[in-house]
């Protein structure tokens, strides 16, 4: 009676389910993914009532590759799956968003709470009574768990889960009970919005890390910067992108930092990655006596198998979490306002210039008489055909690795999953960052998948079909699993695919005559003339476009080559050392 009383008295109340919508609403979501089951169905019928669009998507794994797709784009997205099945199925998106920091709001519809209590024989369930199960698998890989059990703390719950998404930059579980869904709870609180606001640094500890930080870059002669994936997902760009204007110190990218820094500008000087480095970076880089290293994610695939030869002694760390200079730790010092002081107090700095990275194609390329389409020549000729402000989409393969050697022109997002890896991810990730970049007027979003990849997620083609979205979709065929292939198992069955006749694809998934271009290109020729046809190139064009791009089996950038060695030494070491 007394939860009654308390619920009679609120003066504007609202129910739950809008309230949880209205908050996504006011941090900027404007589309949900998902699936609807019996558990999420009445929460649904709030999204269209608070002005939000309903995606539907053809399963939940492909839901949340969607998700992360828009996060990326829009900075927050929100998913919505039922219990148990669907929630299950989508836990490798969630994961990989987990992985590379990406902020997605997970609302899981959830059997009524009486229902738990009582340890219901329900569907959907492990047939032991434990409702708890699923979200203790969840609560590993999201930096909050908001089970909305009891009404009176359910606006609290869910203002710290969307809060924690967007300052933690990772996944949040939301449980919405059946029983929940409509009960009130007070909207008045909507009238204050949600403090998305990082913490302040402690002035005196800031200042004192940026006095130490500008000793050593004024004493430095050849210093350099080398932005990381973390400087975009803790939201650092501005003060990133302020101090490489104003420092004029050369500036490289690690593969997971591509699109973090304006490639246009005059002193940026390509990627770093150990051994998979542009031409002259790695040189540049490991010979510099100051590293000032912003976001950085040392993983494998970042790193081209761990052949980074960077010392601490000569490396300056910006992190969302501290500052680290050489060996000495700053934790809580965030990143963004010592570099905006680092930038204000910057004094006149000498400095050796870089590498300028160009899209010239490479001259063997261009003295070839061989028609065919090869790694090498593709990825530079591409960037002489990309805009500003495209977003460019690579999947786990040989496209993540040859989009090294493309420079990009000014605002381009970069998106890919360098460190999660799962490969399908791309074709997802379009689907949401196409639907994204519509919300915000951008024009073209341009998806580079293998066809072993796209066979994985191929049905988000007819989820951007039917949301009326017009990517540029790009099918690199090749015969299956290129990376793999130079891993191990070269020419192995487990290798190859089947396959598929991709362009019929569109219209298989109910494309309607004349609103799909679709197109085979397999040599230099075709590519030069399709990146010339002005209704494919458009970003005016209202189709969604479609190519086979055929290239050789065999052939893959040198990056990949030279990390997948460093992978098979690696494995064959781990073999040797084991059988010892």
């Amino acid at each position: 009676m007394a939860q009654d009383l308390r619920s009679q008295e609120l003066k504007n109340p609202i129910d739950v389910a809008e309230y949880l919508f209205r908050r996504l609403h006011e941090v900027g979501v404007r589309s949900i993914h998902g699936l609807p089951g019996d558990y999420n169905l009445v929460a649904l019928d709030y999204i269209p009532k608070v002005g939000l669009h309903w995606v539907g998507n053809c399963n939940e794994l492909n839901a949340g590759y969607a998700a992360d797709g828009y996060a990326r784009v829009n900075g927050i997205a929100a998913m919505v799956t039922t219990f148990g099945v669907g929630e299950l199925s989508a836990v490798n998106a969630i994961a990989g968003a987990y992985s590379e920091y990406v902020p997605i709001v997970h609302i899981v519809g959830y059997p009524s709470t009486v229902a738990q209590k009582d340890g219901m024989l329900l569907h959907h369930t492990l047939g032991n009574g434990d409702f708890n199960v699923f979200s203790k698998m969840s609560s590993q890989i999201s930096c909050a768990v908001s089970m909305l059990n009891d009404v009176h703390e359910a606006a609290v719950l869910i203002d710290n889960a969307i809060r924690e998404c967007f300052l933690k930059s990772r996944p949040v579980y939301i449980s919405l009970p059946t029983d929940l869904v409509q009960k009130k709870i007070d909207g008045d609180r909507l009238n204050t919005p949600l403090d998305l606001s990082y913490p302040t640094n402690d002035p005196e500890k800031e200042d004192y890390v940026v006095d130490v930080i500008l000793k050593y870059l004024h004493a430095a002669r050849n210093p350099v910067i080398l932005v990381d994936a973390c400087a975009i997902r803790h939201r650092a760009l501005d003060e990133t992108h302020d101090f490489i204007k104003k420092s004029g110190i050369p500036v490289f990218v690690a593969p997971m930092g591509k699109g973090a820094v304006d490639e246009s500008l005059p002193n940026y000087g390509g990627v770093y990655a150990g051994d998979g480095s542009n031409k002259g970076v790695r040189e540049r880089i490991e010979s510099s006596d100051l590293v000032l290293s912003i976001g950085a994610i040392k993983s494998d695939f970042n790193t081209a198998g761990f052949t980074y030869r960077i010392s601490q002694l000569n490396t300056i760390d910006f992190h969302s979490y501290g500052t680290k200079v050489r060996y000495s730790e700053y934790p809580g010092v965030r990143m963004n306002g010592v570099l905006k002081k680092v930038t204000e107090k910057l004094g006149e700095l000498n400095i050796e210039h870089g590498p300028k990275p160009n899209n010239e194609i490479p001259e063997q390329e261009v003295k070839s008489s061989e028609p065919t389409i090869t790694q090498a020549w593709f990825w530079p000729r591409l960037g002489q055909w990309l805009q500003k402000n495209d977003i460019v989409i690579t999947e786990t393969g040989t496209a993540n690795f040859g989009i090294w050697e493309t420079r990009f022109p000014a605002d381009v997002t970069a998106i890919s999953q360098v460190l999660w890896g799962s490969i399908g991810y791309a074709t997802g990730a379009c689907q949401g960052a196409a639907l994204a970049a519509k919300e915000k007027g951008i024009k073209r979003t341009i998806l580079f998948t293998g066809d072993g990849s796209f066979q994985l997620t191929v049905q988000e083609l007819s989820t951007m079909i039917r949301n009326k979205l017009n990517p540029i979709i790009f099918v690199i065929c090749n015969n299956g699993y290129t990376i793999e292939r130079f891993i191990h198992g070269w020419q192995d069955s487990y290798n190859d695919v089947q396959e598929w006749k991709y362009k019929d694809l569109p219209a298989a998934f109910g494309a309607g005559e004349g609103s799909v271009l679709t197109y085979r290109v397999s040599s230099k020729k075709e590519v030069d003339d399709l990146f010339t046809d002005e209704e494919f190139s458009s970003g005016d064009t209202q189709k969604l476009r479609f190519v086979e791009l055929v290239i050789p089996w065999d052939d893959a950038p040198e990056a990949l080559k030279s990390t997948a060695a460093s992978a098979a030494r690696t494995n064959a070491e781990a073999i040797q050392a084991a059988g010892k």
